[in-house]
């Protein structure tokens, strides 16, 4: 194989730009850190852990490069070759409507539909359990987030909540 060839190869190699990609990651986190002050041991100042996770997400990006250079890695068009964007999309835009739907509708009438609609369109489920899993899940978490937790939620237009 001739040396344009492997150079070629080696760029549209995936987890070679990802690992690229998270060691700037990693280096724009350890310079943020060192802008917050680290402190010391005893006195960590506010970026103190934010540097210490840059330097592991450069490490664990720099562990990725060494192995997209040195083993290879699938091409940019192997990765996204048989994705399924239906559900994703429609996740998407459910999670969109609920977020419109929270403040005039509330917290109850709006993740009881939401429920719904995930249960029988992402992974469908049978409608014996998708409708009590949809009224039952969503009141087990307003009664925490309400009662255990004393979390005010929207109310929305009928006062439920």
């Amino acid at each position: 194989m001739s040396d344009q060839t492997n150079v070629k190869l080696r760029l549209n190699n995936s987890e070679l730009w990802g690992g690229l990609i998270g060691l700037a990651l990693g280096a724009f986190v350890i310079w943020s850190g060192l802008k917050l002050k680290l402190g010391t041991i005893n006195d960590p100042g506010s970026g103190y852990v934010l540097f210490y996770t840059g330097i592991l997400m450069c490490a664990f990006a720099a562990s990725i490069i060494v192995s997209a250079v040195t083993e290879g890695g699938p091409s940019f068009a192997s990765r996204w070759e048989h994705a399924r964007w239906s559900k994703p999309v429609l996740v998407i835009a459910c999670l969109t409507a609920f977020a419109f739907a929270l403040e005039p509708l509330g917290f109850l009438l709006s993740a009881i539909p939401l429920m719904l609609l995930l249960l029988r369109l992402i992974d469908p489920v049978r409608w014996p359990v998708a409708i009590p899993i949809a009224i039952l899940a969503p009141l087990g978490m307003w009664w925490v987030l309400k009662h255990l937790l004393s979390i005010q939620l929207p109310h929305g237009m009928f006062e439920i909540g």
